[in-house]
């Protein structure tokens, strides 16, 4: 599992954007690894992993910030847990996975680009209904392809107005933690591994997401690093879908 230069200076930096909003940043080093041709085999887990560690330290920044909510957050939990699972479980053929993988990386372009999911100034209960159905939804999409599901959940809250941009941050965070264990573990499960030099990525990712949590906690967002994102993005899903 080796890559070009550029790759290893690239990533921390894609850790950083995603991190600074609550995201433990699957979407982004999968298009990452894309754009750099690895294989198809070895993105899924990959990007788990990176998520449990770049997620992890998102979440404990925003935690430490106050902003997370215990209610808000455990009925997606009680569905994505099991369904993120079972989609971790399942190793999809090659070419479907890259189509799949492309579309939800075009979503992720509708989200950074501030399209959908915008902050409300007056926020609403949340249905317990819906966050159980999207738990499940959004688990096992995570799973299936090795995100952790936090760049479909911001857009929901956020859409029915069951919290503000910090808090929302703060739920995804943890989302994207248990969501990706979940979905490794039912990877793992089905004797699959690893593959080598994952935890060399995730060293060099803890160097931006670290920072990334931080300033994402305590300070205000980037909008041109995150319209930068984007543009990255939406270059990787093109190319997912011609190769």
């Amino acid at each position: 599992m080796e890559f070009d230069i550029a790759f290893y200076l690239l990533l921390p930096v894609i850790a950083f954007l995603y991190a600074s909003v609550g995201h433990g940043g699957a979407s982004g080093y999968l298009a990452l690894m894309a754009l750099f041709n690895a294989q198809t085999a070895v993105m899924k887990p990959a990007a788990l992993l990176l998520n449990l560690f770049i997620a992890g330290v998102s979440f404990l920044m925003y935690f430490r910030s106050g902003h997370f909510r215990w209610k808000l957050f455990y009925p997606f939990a009680l569905t994505s847990i099991p369904a993120a699972f079972i989609g971790g479980y399942i190793q999809l053929d090659a070419d479907i996975y890259k189509i799949i993988l492309a579309i939800f990386l075009f979503f992720s372009v509708l989200k950074l680009m501030g399209w959908i999911g915008v902050e409300s100034s007056e926020n609403q209960n949340p249905s317990m209904y819906i966050s159980l159905l999207a738990g499940f939804a959004i688990g096992f999409t995570s799973g299936l392809i090795g995100i952790g599901g936090g760049i479909i959940l911001s857009p929901i809250i956020l859409i029915f107005h069951w919290a503000n941009m910090k808090e929302t941050a703060a739920v995804s965070a943890l989302f994207i933690w248990i969501n990706s264990l979940s979905g490794l573990s039912g990877y793992m499960f089905s004797g699959s591994q690893i593959p080598a030099g994952a935890y060399l990525l995730v060293l060099i990712a803890l160097i931006g997401g670290l920072l990334g949590a931080y300033v994402g906690s305590t300070k205000l967002n980037s909008i041109v690093l995150q319209r930068m994102l984007a543009f990255v993005l939406l270059i990787a899903g093109i190319k997912l879908l011609l190769t």
